[in-house]
């Protein structure tokens, strides 16, 4: 695979060892943690998109393969190349994409991989299309399907489409895991921005019950009088 190849050696010339301390403690890659074993090797993100750009007309198998590798930096940069695939593609193109992102969901495990990709590739795939398959990862028990199928609602939430997204935070809302928690509370978030309404509704049907980070992350931009009356139960 000679693309696969010139696309390592372009991204070892941005290697900064600096940075690989500073991600494996970001990204939880100890023993227990949710990145456990993710293997880093210091490349940022910007310099990561440069190197996708460069190699936006690699062939989907090579880049599909990437996605196997342990090294982090590798996965992110072919999810990089996908989105700017997907959004230059074909028809037949995205739903190959699409396809191939699906079946490849358990190597897209760090939210940073999520949420650089789900919401680019799959929310203008399935927000005109049956979405029963992001329903069935919201319910997979799988951390990373989840948290695809609550990040890939964000374009439906820019497009003003806000059933979806409600109903997977209504799945995940008692969720153990504290990066769906995040997931959920952001996106609640963000369809407050377009309609204060609609927030407000869900939330004073979840709010006592929901977990305090995800209620936190929610409310963030409400004004403090209003946080308040949410955090001590007044609402």
């Amino acid at each position: 695979m000679p693309q696969v190849k010139a696309l390592k050696q372009e991204l070892q010339r941005h290697v900064k060892p600096e940075k690989v301390a500073v991600y494996q403690r970001f990204f939880k890659t100890g023993p227990g943690e949710y990145g456990e074993g993710d293997v880093f090797i210091g490349i940022t993100v910007p310099d990561q998109r440069k190197v996708a750009r460069l190699f936006i007309d690699m062939n989907l198998k090579d880049v599909m393969s990437l996605l196997d590798e342990e090294v982090h930096e590798y996965r992110l940069t072919a999810l990089l190349i996908l989105v700017a695939k997907y959004e230059k593609g074909s028809e037949e193109l995205k739903a190959q994409i699409v396809e191939a992102y699906c079946r490849a969901a358990d190597r897209i495990n760090n939210w940073d991989l999520v949420d650089l990709s789900a919401y680019k590739i799959l929310g203008p795939w399935f927000i005109d299309r049956d979405k029963s398959l992001l329903y069935e990862f919201a319910r997979s028990g799988h951390l990373w399907k989840e948290r695809i199928a609550m990040l890939t609602t964000f374009h439906f939430i820019k497009n003003k489409a806000f059933d979806t997204a409600l109903e997977i935070a209504e799945i995940l809302l008692h969720h153990e895991h504290d990066l769906i928690h995040k997931a959920v509370g952001w996106m609640l978030r963000e369809i407050g921005k377009r309609d204060g309404d609609v927030e407000r509704n869900f939330l004073k049907k979840h709010y006592r019950t929901m977990p305090r980070t995800m209620l936190r992350y929610a409310i963030e931009k409400f004004l403090e009088e209003e946080r308040q009356d949410y955090l001590k139960g007044r609402v």
